[in-house]
Protein backbone atom coordinates (compact mmCIF):
# COMPACT_ATOMS: atom_id res chain seq x y z
CA UNK A 1 0.00 0.00 0.00
CA UNK A 2 1.30 3.41 -0.80
CA UNK A 3 2.77 5.94 1.70
CA UNK A 4 -0.43 8.29 0.42
CA UNK A 5 -3.03 6.07 1.42
CA UNK A 6 -1.34 5.07 4.82
CA UNK A 7 -1.19 8.55 5.57
CA UNK A 8 -4.98 8.37 5.03
CA UNK A 9 -5.80 5.32 6.93
CA UNK A 10 -3.98 6.87 9.93
CA UNK A 11 -5.86 10.41 9.85
CA UNK A 12 -9.14 9.01 9.27
CA UNK A 13 -8.06 6.15 12.57
CA UNK A 14 -7.05 8.93 14.80
CA UNK A 15 -9.61 11.47 13.89
CA UNK A 16 -12.69 8.57 14.59
CA UNK A 17 -11.14 7.75 17.80
CA UNK A 18 -11.07 11.01 19.16
CA UNK A 19 -14.98 11.70 17.74
CA UNK A 20 -15.13 8.54 19.88
CA UNK A 21 -13.26 9.03 23.06
CA UNK A 22 -15.34 12.65 22.84
CA UNK A 23 -12.20 14.33 25.09
CA UNK A 24 -13.01 17.40 22.80
CA UNK A 25 -16.21 18.79 20.37
CA UNK A 26 -16.29 16.27 17.57
CA UNK A 27 -17.21 19.19 15.17
CA UNK A 28 -13.47 20.32 15.99
CA UNK A 29 -11.80 17.32 15.62
CA UNK A 30 -13.81 16.15 12.12
CA UNK A 31 -12.32 19.40 11.04
CA UNK A 32 -9.12 18.96 11.77
CA UNK A 33 -9.18 15.57 10.67
CA UNK A 34 -10.23 16.89 7.15
CA UNK A 35 -7.87 19.69 7.12
CA UNK A 36 -4.76 17.58 7.62
CA UNK A 37 -6.28 15.97 4.55
CA UNK A 38 -5.52 18.97 2.55
CA UNK A 39 -2.33 19.97 4.55
CA UNK A 40 -0.62 16.82 4.13
CA UNK A 41 -1.09 16.80 0.11
CA UNK A 42 -3.42 13.62 0.34
CA UNK A 43 -6.36 15.59 -1.81
CA UNK A 44 -6.11 19.14 -2.84
CA UNK A 45 -8.61 22.03 -2.18
CA UNK A 46 -10.50 21.50 -5.09
CA UNK A 47 -11.11 18.12 -4.90
CA UNK A 48 -11.76 18.46 -1.14
CA UNK A 49 -14.60 20.82 -1.99
CA UNK A 50 -16.25 18.78 -5.02
CA UNK A 51 -16.20 15.86 -1.90
CA UNK A 52 -18.44 17.82 0.16
CA UNK A 53 -22.09 17.32 -0.57
CA UNK A 54 -23.65 20.66 -0.32
CA UNK A 55 -27.12 18.76 -0.96
CA UNK A 56 -27.10 17.46 2.53
CA UNK A 57 -25.81 20.72 3.71
CA UNK A 58 -28.27 22.89 2.28
CA UNK A 59 -31.22 20.43 2.99
CA UNK A 60 -29.73 20.08 6.73
CA UNK A 61 -29.82 24.20 6.59
CA UNK A 62 -33.57 24.95 5.05
CA UNK A 63 -35.26 22.56 7.36
CA UNK A 64 -33.58 23.75 10.56
CA UNK A 65 -34.75 27.27 9.61
CA UNK A 66 -38.30 26.30 9.03
CA UNK A 67 -38.66 24.59 12.13
CA UNK A 68 -37.19 26.59 14.44
CA UNK A 69 -39.25 29.30 13.12
CA UNK A 70 -42.21 26.82 13.45
CA UNK A 71 -41.24 26.18 16.86
CA UNK A 72 -41.28 29.84 17.66
CA UNK A 73 -45.29 29.63 17.17
CA UNK A 74 -45.68 26.82 19.74
CA UNK A 75 -47.08 24.62 17.42
CA UNK A 76 -45.33 21.77 19.07
CA UNK A 77 -46.10 21.94 22.53
CA UNK A 78 -49.32 22.20 21.50
CA UNK A 79 -49.67 19.20 19.99
CA UNK A 80 -47.73 17.59 22.99
CA UNK A 81 -50.47 18.99 25.66
CA UNK A 82 -53.52 18.43 23.43
CA UNK A 83 -51.96 15.03 23.00
CA UNK A 84 -51.86 14.72 27.09
CA UNK A 85 -55.27 15.73 27.67
CA UNK A 86 -56.46 12.97 24.95
CA UNK A 87 -54.46 10.38 27.36
CA UNK A 88 -56.69 11.52 30.29
CA UNK A 89 -53.50 12.23 31.98
CA UNK A 90 -52.26 8.72 32.38
CA UNK A 91 -48.81 8.53 32.31
CA UNK A 92 -48.92 5.37 30.09
CA UNK A 93 -51.40 6.61 27.38
CA UNK A 94 -48.77 9.71 27.43
CA UNK A 95 -46.10 7.96 26.97
CA UNK A 96 -47.17 6.18 24.28
CA UNK A 97 -49.24 9.64 22.33
CA UNK A 98 -45.55 11.39 23.11
CA UNK A 99 -43.80 8.35 21.30
CA UNK A 100 -45.85 7.96 18.36
CA UNK A 101 -45.63 11.67 17.76
CA UNK A 102 -41.87 11.64 18.05
CA UNK A 103 -42.02 8.70 15.77
CA UNK A 104 -44.10 11.08 12.93
CA UNK A 105 -42.45 14.60 13.50
CA UNK A 106 -38.87 12.69 13.08
CA UNK A 107 -40.17 11.06 9.86
CA UNK A 108 -41.09 14.85 8.37
CA UNK A 109 -38.43 17.14 10.47
CA UNK A 110 -35.76 15.03 10.97
CA UNK A 111 -35.07 13.29 14.34
CA UNK A 112 -32.24 15.99 15.63
CA UNK A 113 -35.06 18.72 15.78
CA UNK A 114 -38.08 16.40 16.83
CA UNK A 115 -36.19 15.84 19.76
CA UNK A 116 -34.93 19.24 20.58
CA UNK A 117 -38.82 20.18 20.26
CA UNK A 118 -40.26 17.18 22.79
CA UNK A 119 -38.32 17.14 25.15
CA UNK A 120 -38.78 20.27 26.98
CA UNK A 121 -42.71 19.66 26.53
CA UNK A 122 -41.91 16.12 28.06
CA UNK A 123 -39.98 17.46 31.45
CA UNK A 124 -42.70 20.00 31.56
CA UNK A 125 -45.73 16.83 31.85
CA UNK A 126 -43.70 14.21 33.49
CA UNK A 127 -42.74 17.37 36.10
CA UNK A 128 -46.36 17.73 36.37
CA UNK A 129 -47.11 14.30 36.78
CA UNK A 130 -44.27 14.03 39.27
CA UNK A 131 -43.32 11.01 37.66
CA UNK A 132 -39.55 9.95 36.27
CA UNK A 133 -38.91 11.38 32.70
CA UNK A 134 -35.84 9.26 31.94
CA UNK A 135 -38.70 6.58 30.77
CA UNK A 136 -40.19 8.71 28.66
CA UNK A 137 -36.92 10.40 27.46
CA UNK A 138 -35.50 6.73 26.63
CA UNK A 139 -38.78 5.70 24.93
CA UNK A 140 -38.63 9.04 22.80
CA UNK A 141 -35.00 8.20 21.53
CA UNK A 142 -35.58 5.08 20.42
CA UNK A 143 -38.65 5.94 18.72
CA UNK A 144 -37.16 9.16 16.66
CA UNK A 145 -34.35 6.69 15.50
CA UNK A 146 -37.14 4.46 14.10
CA UNK A 147 -39.35 6.83 12.89
CA UNK A 148 -36.43 8.98 11.19
CA UNK A 149 -35.46 5.82 9.15
CA UNK A 150 -38.76 6.25 7.62
CA UNK A 151 -38.19 9.32 5.21
CA UNK A 152 -35.40 10.59 2.98
CA UNK A 153 -35.34 13.83 5.41
CA UNK A 154 -36.04 11.88 8.78
CA UNK A 155 -32.23 11.08 9.60
CA UNK A 156 -28.72 12.30 8.89
CA UNK A 157 -27.48 8.69 6.93
CA UNK A 158 -30.97 8.80 4.72
CA UNK A 159 -30.16 12.40 3.73
CA UNK A 160 -26.24 11.46 2.72
CA UNK A 161 -27.50 8.56 1.08
CA UNK A 162 -30.62 10.18 -0.74
CA UNK A 163 -28.09 12.97 -2.09
CA UNK A 164 -25.32 10.26 -3.19
CA UNK A 165 -27.80 8.45 -5.26
CA UNK A 166 -29.91 10.77 -7.42
CA UNK A 167 -32.27 7.77 -8.38
CA UNK A 168 -33.23 7.35 -4.72
CA UNK A 169 -36.20 9.93 -4.46
CA UNK A 170 -38.01 11.07 -1.51
CA UNK A 171 -41.19 8.64 -2.67
CA UNK A 172 -38.52 5.83 -2.57
CA UNK A 173 -37.53 6.46 0.44
CA UNK A 174 -41.15 6.53 1.78
CA UNK A 175 -41.99 2.88 -0.50
CA UNK A 176 -39.03 1.29 0.35
CA UNK A 177 -38.54 2.11 4.02
CA UNK A 178 -41.67 3.17 5.68
CA UNK A 179 -43.52 -0.06 5.65
CA UNK A 180 -40.65 -2.22 7.52
CA UNK A 181 -40.71 1.50 10.28
CA UNK A 182 -44.61 0.58 10.87
CA UNK A 183 -43.69 -2.84 11.33
CA UNK A 184 -41.01 -2.15 14.04
CA UNK A 185 -43.19 0.98 15.78
CA UNK A 186 -45.97 -1.56 15.88
CA UNK A 187 -43.90 -4.72 17.30
CA UNK A 188 -41.80 -1.97 19.83
CA UNK A 189 -44.87 -0.35 21.37
CA UNK A 190 -46.47 -2.49 23.53
CA UNK A 191 -42.83 -4.00 24.51
CA UNK A 192 -41.97 -0.10 26.00
CA UNK A 193 -45.56 -0.24 27.84
CA UNK A 194 -44.25 -3.47 29.03
CA UNK A 195 -40.94 -2.25 30.23
CA UNK A 196 -42.37 1.08 31.46
CA UNK A 197 -45.83 0.86 32.54
CA UNK A 198 -44.53 0.43 36.74
CA UNK A 199 -42.20 3.35 36.27
CA UNK A 200 -44.72 5.58 35.30
CA UNK A 201 -47.70 5.92 38.14
CA UNK A 202 -49.17 8.64 39.41
CA UNK A 203 -52.23 10.12 41.70
CA UNK A 204 -55.47 10.34 40.02
CA UNK A 205 -55.36 14.03 41.52
CA UNK A 206 -52.37 14.90 39.34
CA UNK A 207 -54.00 13.37 36.43
CA UNK A 208 -56.58 15.57 37.11
CA UNK A 209 -53.92 18.65 36.78
CA UNK A 210 -52.94 18.03 33.50
CA UNK A 211 -56.53 17.75 32.56
CA UNK A 212 -56.92 21.46 33.86
CA UNK A 213 -54.17 22.98 31.71
CA UNK A 214 -54.88 24.88 29.06
CA UNK A 215 -52.88 23.85 25.27
CA UNK A 216 -54.38 26.83 23.39
CA UNK A 217 -52.38 28.76 25.51
CA UNK A 218 -49.26 27.58 24.01
CA UNK A 219 -50.19 28.78 20.99
CA UNK A 220 -48.65 32.69 20.85
CA UNK A 221 -48.32 33.68 17.53
CA UNK A 222 -51.71 32.40 15.74
CA UNK A 223 -50.59 34.77 12.40
CA UNK A 224 -47.21 33.33 12.35
CA UNK A 225 -48.36 29.88 12.83
CA UNK A 226 -50.25 29.85 9.63
CA UNK A 227 -47.42 31.17 7.75
CA UNK A 228 -44.99 28.35 9.31
CA UNK A 229 -47.44 25.73 8.70
CA UNK A 230 -48.43 26.61 5.37
CA UNK A 231 -44.78 26.83 4.23
CA UNK A 232 -43.77 23.70 5.91
CA UNK A 233 -46.84 21.61 4.29
CA UNK A 234 -45.84 22.99 0.27
CA UNK A 235 -41.97 22.17 1.79
CA UNK A 236 -43.13 19.06 1.88
CA UNK A 237 -45.23 18.67 -0.90
CA UNK A 238 -42.23 19.73 -3.02
CA UNK A 239 -40.14 16.85 -1.65
CA UNK A 240 -42.86 14.39 -2.84
CA UNK A 241 -42.82 16.18 -6.00
CA UNK A 242 -39.04 16.93 -6.58
CA UNK A 243 -38.18 14.35 -9.21
CA UNK A 244 -40.69 15.46 -11.02
CA UNK A 245 -40.27 19.38 -11.04
CA UNK A 246 -36.02 18.07 -11.53
CA UNK A 247 -35.36 20.11 -8.44
CA UNK A 248 -32.94 18.64 -5.54
CA UNK A 249 -34.42 18.41 -1.91
CA UNK A 250 -31.95 20.78 -0.71
CA UNK A 251 -33.11 23.26 -3.17
CA UNK A 252 -36.87 22.78 -2.13
CA UNK A 253 -35.59 22.78 1.38
CA UNK A 254 -34.15 26.06 1.19
CA UNK A 255 -36.34 27.56 -0.96
CA UNK A 256 -39.34 27.00 1.96
CA UNK A 257 -37.06 28.43 4.23
CA UNK A 258 -36.38 31.77 2.01
CA UNK A 259 -39.90 31.96 1.71
CA UNK A 260 -40.80 31.61 5.10
CA UNK A 261 -37.95 34.01 6.34
CA UNK A 262 -39.76 36.38 3.12
CA UNK A 263 -43.41 36.25 4.82
CA UNK A 264 -41.98 36.43 8.34
CA UNK A 265 -39.30 39.90 7.95
CA UNK A 266 -35.70 40.32 9.11
CA UNK A 267 -35.76 39.92 12.85
CA UNK A 268 -37.00 36.40 12.32
CA UNK A 269 -34.29 35.36 9.70
CA UNK A 270 -31.32 36.76 12.34
CA UNK A 271 -33.17 34.78 14.82
CA UNK A 272 -33.59 31.24 12.98
CA UNK A 273 -29.82 31.47 11.64
CA UNK A 274 -28.67 31.31 15.27
CA UNK A 275 -30.64 28.42 15.67
CA UNK A 276 -29.28 26.60 12.74
CA UNK A 277 -26.96 23.66 13.89
CA UNK A 278 -23.70 25.71 12.53
CA UNK A 279 -21.75 22.79 14.58
CA UNK A 280 -23.33 19.79 12.98
CA UNK A 281 -22.90 21.68 9.48
CA UNK A 282 -19.41 22.18 9.68
CA UNK A 283 -18.96 18.47 11.47
CA UNK A 284 -20.45 17.33 7.98
CA UNK A 285 -17.64 19.46 5.59
CA UNK A 286 -15.23 17.80 8.00
CA UNK A 287 -16.36 14.12 7.94
CA UNK A 288 -16.77 15.19 4.05
CA UNK A 289 -13.49 16.05 3.20
CA UNK A 290 -11.95 13.44 5.81
CA UNK A 291 -13.61 10.44 3.61
CA UNK A 292 -12.53 12.37 0.25
CA UNK A 293 -8.79 11.31 1.75
CA UNK A 294 -9.77 7.16 1.64
CA UNK A 295 -11.27 8.08 -1.49
CA UNK A 296 -8.69 9.25 -3.30
CA UNK A 297 -5.90 7.26 -2.39
CA UNK A 298 -7.65 4.05 -3.17
CA UNK A 299 -8.48 2.65 0.52
CA UNK A 300 -12.05 2.40 -0.10
CA UNK A 301 -12.00 0.41 -3.68
CA UNK A 302 -9.83 -1.97 -1.43
CA UNK A 303 -12.17 -1.82 0.73
CA UNK A 304 -15.13 -2.71 -1.34
CA UNK A 305 -13.39 -5.46 -3.20
CA UNK A 306 -12.66 -7.06 -0.18
CA UNK A 307 -16.03 -7.30 1.23
CA UNK A 308 -17.45 -8.71 -2.04
CA UNK A 309 -14.66 -11.03 -2.20
CA UNK A 310 -15.71 -12.25 1.71
CA UNK A 311 -19.88 -12.55 0.26
CA UNK A 312 -18.54 -13.51 -3.43
CA UNK A 313 -20.81 -11.00 -4.82
CA UNK A 314 -24.08 -13.03 -3.80
CA UNK A 315 -26.48 -10.17 -3.26
CA UNK A 316 -28.37 -11.22 -0.60
CA UNK A 317 -25.39 -12.21 1.58
CA UNK A 318 -23.69 -8.28 0.52
CA UNK A 319 -27.27 -6.88 1.63
CA UNK A 320 -26.95 -8.91 5.18
CA UNK A 321 -23.19 -8.14 5.58
CA UNK A 322 -23.85 -4.20 5.19
CA UNK A 323 -27.16 -4.43 7.62
CA UNK A 324 -25.26 -5.78 10.42
CA UNK A 325 -22.45 -4.09 9.71
CA UNK A 326 -24.11 -1.02 9.85
CA UNK A 327 -26.33 -1.56 12.52
CA UNK A 328 -23.47 -2.82 15.23
CA UNK A 329 -20.86 -0.23 13.94
CA UNK A 330 -23.61 2.60 14.74
CA UNK A 331 -24.37 1.44 18.09
CA UNK A 332 -20.73 2.43 18.85
CA UNK A 333 -20.00 4.79 16.36
CA UNK A 334 -21.80 7.64 15.65
CA UNK A 335 -23.38 6.85 12.67
CA UNK A 336 -22.66 9.74 10.64
CA UNK A 337 -19.22 9.32 9.77
CA UNK A 338 -19.86 5.71 9.45
CA UNK A 339 -22.20 6.22 6.65
CA UNK A 340 -20.15 8.57 4.90
CA UNK A 341 -17.55 6.17 4.46
CA UNK A 342 -19.63 3.58 4.19
CA UNK A 343 -21.51 5.58 0.75
CA UNK A 344 -18.13 5.31 -1.57
CA UNK A 345 -17.31 1.54 -0.66
CA UNK A 346 -21.22 0.78 -2.21
CA UNK A 347 -20.39 2.90 -4.89
CA UNK A 348 -17.66 1.11 -5.72
CA UNK A 349 -18.89 -1.83 -5.76
CA UNK A 350 -21.45 -0.76 -8.30
CA UNK A 351 -18.07 -0.31 -10.48
CA UNK A 352 -16.93 -3.97 -9.65
CA UNK A 353 -20.16 -6.09 -11.11
CA UNK A 354 -22.64 -5.92 -8.22
CA UNK A 355 -25.16 -5.18 -10.60
CA UNK A 356 -28.34 -3.87 -8.44
CA UNK A 357 -26.72 -1.70 -5.86
CA UNK A 358 -30.55 -0.66 -4.29
CA UNK A 359 -30.86 -3.56 -1.99
CA UNK A 360 -27.66 -2.71 -0.35
CA UNK A 361 -28.49 1.07 -0.01
CA UNK A 362 -31.52 0.42 1.87
CA UNK A 363 -29.62 -2.61 4.25
CA UNK A 364 -27.49 0.59 4.81
CA UNK A 365 -30.22 3.11 5.94
CA UNK A 366 -31.82 0.39 8.14
CA UNK A 367 -28.85 -0.43 9.46
CA UNK A 368 -27.42 2.65 10.22
CA UNK A 369 -30.65 4.68 11.76
CA UNK A 370 -31.71 1.40 13.88
CA UNK A 371 -28.36 0.84 14.55
CA UNK A 372 -28.36 4.19 16.46
CA UNK A 373 -30.79 3.06 19.11
CA UNK A 374 -27.81 0.61 20.72
CA UNK A 375 -26.43 2.95 23.11
CA UNK A 376 -25.98 5.73 24.05
CA UNK A 377 -23.92 7.30 21.60
CA UNK A 378 -25.22 5.48 18.23
CA UNK A 379 -26.55 8.60 16.94
CA UNK A 380 -26.94 12.23 17.43
CA UNK A 381 -30.30 12.43 18.66
CA UNK A 382 -29.37 10.48 21.92
CA UNK A 383 -26.69 12.71 23.12
CA UNK A 384 -28.95 15.72 22.58
CA UNK A 385 -31.91 14.09 24.56
CA UNK A 386 -28.96 12.49 27.06
CA UNK A 387 -27.75 16.57 27.13
CA UNK A 388 -30.30 18.30 28.03
CA UNK A 389 -31.77 15.52 30.60
CA UNK A 390 -29.02 15.89 32.37
CA UNK A 391 -29.28 19.64 32.55
CA UNK A 392 -32.46 19.23 34.22
CA UNK A 393 -31.72 16.95 37.08
CA UNK A 394 -32.10 13.01 34.93
CA UNK A 395 -29.05 11.86 33.56
CA UNK A 396 -29.38 8.76 31.59
CA UNK A 397 -26.47 6.55 31.87
CA UNK A 398 -24.71 4.89 29.43
CA UNK A 399 -25.15 1.63 30.92
CA UNK A 400 -28.62 2.10 31.96
CA UNK A 401 -29.85 3.07 28.24
CA UNK A 402 -28.00 0.40 26.53
CA UNK A 403 -30.10 -1.90 28.97
CA UNK A 404 -33.12 -0.96 27.07
CA UNK A 405 -31.59 0.03 23.45
CA UNK A 406 -29.26 -2.60 23.07
CA UNK A 407 -32.12 -5.44 22.80
CA UNK A 408 -34.88 -3.16 21.53
CA UNK A 409 -32.16 -2.23 18.57
CA UNK A 410 -31.90 -6.46 17.84
CA UNK A 411 -35.00 -6.84 17.54
CA UNK A 412 -35.23 -4.12 15.14
CA UNK A 413 -32.74 -5.39 12.57
CA UNK A 414 -33.80 -8.91 12.79
CA UNK A 415 -37.14 -7.18 11.51
CA UNK A 416 -35.29 -5.48 8.75
CA UNK A 417 -33.07 -8.35 7.65
CA UNK A 418 -36.61 -10.52 7.47
CA UNK A 419 -37.89 -7.62 5.28
CA UNK A 420 -35.14 -6.98 3.36
CA UNK A 421 -34.54 -10.77 2.15
CA UNK A 422 -38.75 -11.10 1.26
CA UNK A 423 -39.36 -7.57 -0.17
CA UNK A 424 -36.33 -7.54 -2.61
CA UNK A 425 -34.91 -11.84 -3.33
CA UNK A 426 -37.67 -13.55 -3.05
Amino acid sequence: MEQQAILAIGIFLVTYSMIIAEKFHRTIIAMLGGVSMVILGIVNQEAALHHIDFNTLGLLIGMMIIVSITADTGLFKYIALFSAKKAKGDPVRILISLVLITAVGSAFLDNVTTVLLMVPVTISITRQLRVNPVPFLITQILASNIGGTATLIGDPPNIMIGSAVKELTFMSFINNLTPIVVIIMACILPIFVLLFRKQVTTTPELKMSIMQMNEKDALTDRTLLIKSVSVLGLTIIGFFLHQMLHLESATVALAGAFLLLLLTGEHAMENAFTKVEWTTIFFFVGLFVLVSGLVETGVISRLAAQAIALTGGNPIATSMLILWLSAIASAFLDNIPFVATMIPMIQEMGNMGVENLEPLWWSLALGACLGGNGTLIGASANLIVAGMSAKEGHPIKFVTFMKYGFPLMLISVVLANIYIYVRYFI
